[in-house]
Formats: C-alpha cells, structure tokens, sequence
C-alpha cells in the first residue's frame, strides 16, 4: 500500500469539497443532458432537474450517514464492503460504481468534442466528435500524470469559473427573453408520465458527482460534519444552476428546436438570446466545463480504483507498466473513457451511466439498511424510499429504451451480469459474512 501517503487526513477544506463535488457534477450533466431530458420530458423538463434533486437527496443520505460513522478514503468500496463483506456483491457494486464514473468520462469527452464542432461550424464532420473527446481524455491523463496538486487547485479555480459563468448565461438568456418561460409543445400534448419519469434517471445523473466526496471522506477537514455539508451545499448549488439553464434554454428555443440541437443545447439557445459574442461564450464555457470535470472525474476514478485494489476487492496487474498501483489505475481509465468514446454516441453513454449508477445504488441502500442502520443511526424509511425512487426510475427508463433502443439494455444488462461473475469468479464468494463480522468489530484491516 505504498500510496497511501498521498491520502492525507485534512488535507480538503469544505470550500475545497463542495468545489470537488460541484465540478464534477456540473459538466456533461447540463451541456448535453438538457436536450436529452427535454426529449422524454417534453415541456417539463425543467421539472426534472428538480425531481433528479430529490431522488438525489433521498439517495445521499445513506452516503451522509455511512460517511459520518466511517469516513474513509475508501468511500464507496469502504460503504459496501462493511455492508456486505469483501465478497462479489461489493466488488461488483464497487466496479459498477467505476465504471459508471469512467462512463460520465466518456460522455464529457462527447460533449467537449461536440461544442468545439459547433464553434467553428462543422457540425456535419461528426466524425471527429470522438477524435477530440479522445484528445481530451489523453490531456486529462498528462495533467493527472503530472502530480495531484495541480489538480486540486485547478479543479477549484474551475468550479467556481463554471458555476459563476453557467448561472451568468442563465440570467442574461433569460433576461433576454423578458424572464419568461414558455415550454412550448407543437401538439399540445398532455403530461408524458412515462417520458418524465424516465427523464429523472438522466438527471440524477447530473448530480451523481456528489460520490466523489464520499471517496475523499478520510481527507476532508473534521469529516463526520463536513462531508454531509459539502454533500448538500453541492446538490443545492447544482440544483440552482440546473433549474436557471433549463428556464433559460426554454425561453430561447421552443421543444423541437431543442431536441434537435439536444446534444449542443446551451449553445444553440446563446445563439438568439445572447447574439455571436454570447453563443461563442456559452462554447467557451462549455469547453472550460467538460475539460476542467473531465480532468477531476478522471482523478477520482484512477483513485478509487487503486483503493479498491488496495482493499483486495478487484485484481490488479500492472501489465509491465512502471510507477504504483495509482499510476496503472491512471491508465486503465483514461483507456476504457477512450474506447467508450469512440464506439457510442452520447445518448447511449448516458443510458449506460443510468444503468449502472442506479444498480449499484440500490446495493448500496439495501446493503446498509438490512447490515447497517442501527450502526450508523439511520432512518429505515428514508433507505427504502431512496430504494423504491432508484427501483422505479430504472424499470421505467429501461421500458423506453426497450422500445427506442433495445440493443443498449442488451448491452448493459451483459456488462453487469458480467461484472458481477467475474467478482465472483475472483472473490470466490457473494457475501464474506465473516470478515463482514470481523468488520462491523472494528478489527478489520
């Protein structure tokens, strides 16, 4: 466990975890989400964002809880493998957990590629949407490779650049358009239940970044207060600046314009709101945003990996590559972001984050309600109704893309399954009861 020392206790004020979580939500999350959720939302999807809040709300209290009684650098390995034991059940909810950050990677590197586009006009070269989210991915590597503090420090200065510039897009487009909101819908139709629900599963994943504090929980200053703060002060933010973007996007473009541009929706909007200089702006702004979230979702990722490899969770081979555990894990990443990149589009980026973000939720709520609850002082109800939200969310997402694009259910199912039997396969059992035992008496190792 040689990298170790580079987690250090008190190293992360609560200014620095809540611009940690903050900047990895606010990326890809309403660049290119926007005019997806508009698509299955229709005129409401405002509304989502602020639906995805509550779920998101429900959702983080476990985290809260969980990282409360026992902050950790392990984060979200540390949450499953005290609620289930170092077995397959925690490994794979683990490795879904990566993977889905590694997925938002890829749908950030698609975004950064597709607004570039967009500046300089070449829409019609889709081609090389993916070469630059690839270039993009390869830059955060060398910054990462470069050393941790850079980081840090430049994921901060981002955080708050970001934020001050999405809501100051937000305030001029709506002001531009006299403050008012029109979601018009060229047929008039009533509420789509079913589209609106399966929205809320793409705007939870707009807040999801929030786990990214759960992972430095060992590092934030006094953690069993500041890491539910910073939590909430994140969520909250967010859900503000997402609200004031959704009304500014639908003041600007009416629902069909919207889903058309639905992949560069805030600088379509900019473009009759704000005029050039404000359209080039909101592209900028989109270009510092996916960079800088990229640059700090590939940090997280790279870390929680080695922790996991440190906690004996998933196998590990360096694959003749110098440096530490860390480095390797570097690597791995930035590889499969890479490949993620280059074979789907962003919609089906999006649907696999769904997927396996809410599967390893449910996990992470089951395992701490029926191990856990008493331990860490949680209510029961607010577990199982962050459980029923997560449940209802994924089966009604999953029925719309059964009937828009089956092969990516097909493809996700056969990816989790698949995690989860090699973790079988590698841990040799589901559930490690007695070293879960050993665990809960606080003389693990």
């Amino acid at each position: 466990m040689d990298h170790q020392a580079e987690y250090k206790k008190n190293s992360i004020s609560l200014l620095g975890a809540i611009s940690m979580g903050t900047g990895v939500m606010i990326g890809a999350g309403i660049f290119a989400l926007t005019g997806q959720i508009a698509e299955l939302a229709g005129k409401w999807f405002p509304l989502s964002f602020l639906f995805g809040a509550l779920v998101t709300a429900f959702s983080a209290y476990t985290y809260i809880k969980m990282s409360n009684a026992f902050p950790s650098a392990g984060g979200i390995g540390m949450i499953l493998q005290k609620a289930y034991g170092p077995g397959a059940i925690a490994g794979g909810a683990a490795l879904l957990m990566a993977f889905s950050m590694v997925i938002n990677e890829s749908l950030v590197a698609r975004t950064f590629g597709t607004y570039v586009l967009r500046a300089f006009d070449l829409t019609e070269l889709e081609v090389l949407i993916p070469v630059l989210g690839v270039c993009l991915i390869i830059f955060a590597y060398a910054v990462n490779r470069a050393g941790n503090k850079s980081v840090g420090l430049f994921s901060m200065v981002m955080a708050a650049l970001k934020i001050g510039g999405i809501a100051l897009f937000a305030i001029a487009a709506l002001w531009a358009g006299g403050y008012s909101f029109e979601p018009s819908s060229p047929d008039g139709a009533s509420f789509p239940l079913a589209g609106f629900v399966a929205s809320i599963a793409l705007s939870i994943l707009a807040f999801k970044g929030f786990t990214t504090i759960t992972n430095s929980g060992a590092e934030i200053v006094s953690p069993h207060k500041n890491v539910g703060r910073a939590i909430t002060f994140s969520i909250l933010i967010c859900v503000v600046v997402y609200i004031l973007v959704a009304l500014a996007v639908g003041s600007s473009l009416d629902l069909d314009e919207l889903i058309k541009a639905k992949d560069y929706a805030l600088a379509q909007a900019a473009q009759p709101a704000l005029g050039p200089i404000g359209f080039y702006l909101t592209v900028l702004l989109a270009v510092v945003a996916t960079a800088s979230g990229l640059l700090a979702s590939v940090f997280a990722v790279s870390r929680m990996l080695a922790m996991l490899t440190d906690m004996e969770m998933i196998p590990h081979s360096h694959f003749g590559m110098s440096g530490s555990i860390k480095d390797h894990t570097l690597v791995y990443t930035v590889v499969v972001a890479a490949l993620l990149t280059i074979f789907f589009d962003l919609s089906r980026i999006a649907s696999l984050g769904v997927f396996f973000y809410l599967v390893m939720d449910v996990l992470i709520h089951w395992g701490c309600f029926k191990y856990l609850r008493q331990e860490i002082g949680a209510r029961g109800f607010v577990m199982i109704t962050a459980i029923v939200f997560d449940i209802i969310v994924l089966l009604v997402f999953a029925g719309m893309k059964l009937q828009s694009d089956p092969s990516i259910v097909l493809i996700a199912t056969l990816m989790i399954v698949a995690v989860f039997i090699f973790e079988r396969w590698f841990l040799s059992n589901w559930i490690n009861q007695s070293a879960k035992a050993h665990s809960h008496d606080h003389s693990g190792h």
